[in-house]
C-alpha cells in the first residue's frame, strides 16, 4: 500500500503522458483507464478495508468473535464471493467492447475539415515523414495543423515497430510489408513527444521524434520552408536514408518520389536488414540538408 501511494506520488510529477491528453483519442483513451481503475476500485478497496475489518475482529482479546473451526461452506458467501469478480469482469469487459469500436484506428474522426495525409516509415533508427499531397517528407519531425484531422498510413522498413504519441492516443504497429492505418488530431498548438515503443536494437533509445501542432498558417508556413530544402528524397536517397543510423536531428526533403511509399510497402524497394547488434552512425542526413 504504501509502495502504491509513492508510485502515485512520483507520477503527480510527470508531464506530457497519457494522462494529460491533447486530442480527442488521447482523452477517449484516459477516460478509458479512468473507468477501469474506478471498476477495479470498487473490488480492492472493500478487500482492503475487509481484510483490516477481519484481522481486528478475530484479534485474540475478542471474546465475542466465535471460533468455528468445523464451518466449511455458506451459499449467501459463495454468492458474494463470485457475484463481485464477475460483475467487474462483465463492466470491464463493456468498457473494452465499446472502446475497441469507439476507438479503431482505422475509424476516420469526425470533422468538417479534410484530414492530413502523413505516410510513416519506421527505419533503424529513425522515423521517416512523407506528405503525399504536398509532395515533401521529413525525418524525426512531424508537423500538423492544430485541430484538424491526420490520417497514417504505416509501414516499416525493417523489423516490426510501433508508433506512439502519448498525448494524442493510440498505439499502432508498422510491420514490413504491411501498412496499418490511424487517426489522431491535437486540438491545441503545441510540441508533443513521440516515440517508438517496441525495442528494436542499438539505437531505440534515441528514435523518437516532436510532434508539433501548429495553426493552419504556419503548417503553410512550414510546407514552403520544406520546398526550399536543398535534397529531395528518391529510391536512390531512400536507400542511402534506411542504413542504420542513430540519433538523427530532423530535416526535411523538398520533394519526394511518386509512389515512394507504395514501392516501400510492397516490398518493391528491399526492406533494410534489420539491426545488426553493432553498427549506427551519429546521424545521416543528405548532402547540404540543415
Amino acid at each position: 500500500m504504501a509502495g502504491a501511494l509513492m508510485l502515485l506520488v512520483f507520477l503527480a510529477g510527470c508531464t506530457g503522458g497519457i494522462l494529460e491528453p491533447q486530442g480527442p483519442i488521447g482523452a477517449a483513451n484516459t477516460k478509458i483507464i479512468y473507468n477501469a481503475l474506478a471498476i477495479m476500485l470498487v473490488v480492492v478497496l472493500p478487500t482492503i478495508v475487509a481484510t483490516l475489518a477481519f484481522a481486528w475482529w478475530f484479534r485474540r482479546g475478542n471474546p465475542r468473535a466465535q471460533y468455528r473451526p468445523d464451518w466449511v461452506y455458506s451459499g449467501r458467501i459463495e454468492l458474494l464471493v463470485w457475484a463481485i469478480p464477475l460483475l467487474v469482469i462483465t463492466f470491464l469487459g463493456g468498457v473494452i467492447w465499446i472502446g475497441s469500436h469507439k476507438l479503431d484506428p482505422y475509424k476516420a474522426i469526425l470533422s468538417q475539415s479534410k484530414p492530413t495525409e502523413v505516410q510513416v516509415v519506421s527505419l533503424d533508427w529513425k522515423w521517416l515523414f512523407i506528405y503525399p499531397d504536398q509532395g515533401i517528407a521529413s525525418v524525426n519531425e512531424l508537423v500538423v495543423p492544430a485541430g484538424m484531422p491526420v490520417h497514417f498510413s504505416l509501414t516499416s522498413a525493417t523489423v516490426m515497430n510501433s508508433f506512439f504519441v502519448p498525448q494524442l492516443g493510440s498505439m499502432i504497429a508498422t510491420m514490413n510489408g504491411m501498412v496499418t492505418q490511424l487517426n489522431l488530431q491535437a486540438d491545441q498548438p503545441g510540441d508533443y513527444y513521440g516515440q517508438s515503443v517496441q525495442f528494436s536494437g542499438d539505437g531505440f533509445s534515441g528514435m523518437h521524434f516532436t510532434v508539433h501542432a501548429v495553426p493552419e498558417d504556419e503548417f503553410a508556413q512550414w510546407l514552403e520552408r520544406a520546398r526550399n530544402a536543398p535534397s529531395a528524397l528518391d529510391r536512390s536517397g531512400y536507400v542511402a536514408l534506411l542504413q542504420e543510423s542513430q540519433n538523427v536531428r530532423p530535416f526535411t526533403y523538398r520533394a519526394v518520389e511518386p509512389g515512394l511509399f507504395a514501392a516501400i510497402a510492397t516490398q518493391q524497394i528491399p526492406p533494410g536488414p534489420g539491426p545488426s547488434g553493432g553498427s549506427g552512425g551519429v546521424s545521416v542526413r543528405p548532402s547540404g540538408a540543415k
